[in-house]
């Protein structure tokens, strides 16, 4: 049975909105520029601008009208990012990314911004996006637990669609990192009894489904719990 792979915010990713339009191109007037902003707020990253550009993009005014409400801009990025996790728990991907946008654009090393962006991406077909903003969060953010199981994740998803060995073996290695640093990480531990059941190491993937569910019942998937039980009965006996 194949799996269903999200990433760590699993409730928060059932959407149906498509990504946004490419900006269109063409004479550029008022209402042009306006419309590739309209097009790009939506887009990770401003649809791959540097901070530079996206600012120019946006205008500096209006950057420094909405930071000015705070006591740093680092201040305000932490506020959208926390506002765009707010719009993912009630589905609104589309305006929870152009918050992370603005996160991001106020604060370039706000890792929690990159985090975001990667969820937002992780609507596209396939997960290479994601991987790449989740990574380069990683980087900001090196023992960020949420960011090595969303990651770890990503790369189970690619080596589901791809076979290759070397996804398989990087995200599992993220995953167990990340339950290393977080034993309570329910969702990391899943997705490494995903991991685990595609090394057909069963008994090693029973035993992390367990963690995931000593820790929290909801993390658990049971396609996964099906496919175990294919190959081993539960050696606990809690799962028939």
């Amino acid at each position: 049975m194949k799996s269903t792979i999200v990433l760590a915010a699993t409730a928060l990713l059932l959407w149906g909105a498509t990504p946004a339009q490419a900006q269109r191109k063409g004479k550029t007037g008022a209402s042009d520029l306006e419309m590739t902003l309209a097009a790009r707020r939506l887009q990770p990253l401003f649809g791959g601008l540097a901070p530079a550009q996206a600012e120019q993009l946006v205008g500096s005014a209006y950057l420094n009208q909405v930071a000015g409400s705070f006591a740093s801009r680092a201040e305000a990025s932490r506020f959208f990012t926390t506002k765009g996790y707010e719009y993912l728990s009630e589905s609104q991907p589309d305006t929870a990314a152009y918050r992370f946008n603005l996160a991001w654009l106020l604060d370039p090393k706000n890792a929690d911004a990159y985090r975001g962006l990667g969820i937002v991406a992780s609507r596209n077909p396939t997960p290479d996006q994601a991987i790449n903003l989740l990574t380069q969060g990683l980087a900001l953010a090196p023992t960020n637990t949420l960011l090595l199981s969303d990651l770890g994740t990503s790369y189970l998803i690619r080596y589901e669609q791809g076979k290759k060995k070397k996804d398989l073996t990087t995200g599992i290695g993220l995953l167990e990192k990340a339950t290393t640093q977080d034993a309570t990480n329910a969702v990391a531990w899943q997705q490494l009894g995903r991991g685990y059941y595609y090394q057909e190491k069963y008994d090693q993937a029973w035993a992390a489904v367990h963690k995931a569910q000593s820790t929290d019942m909801s993390a658990v998937d049971f396609s996964l719990v099906s496919d175990l039980l294919a190959h081993l009965p539960d050696p606990q006996g809690k799962f028939k």
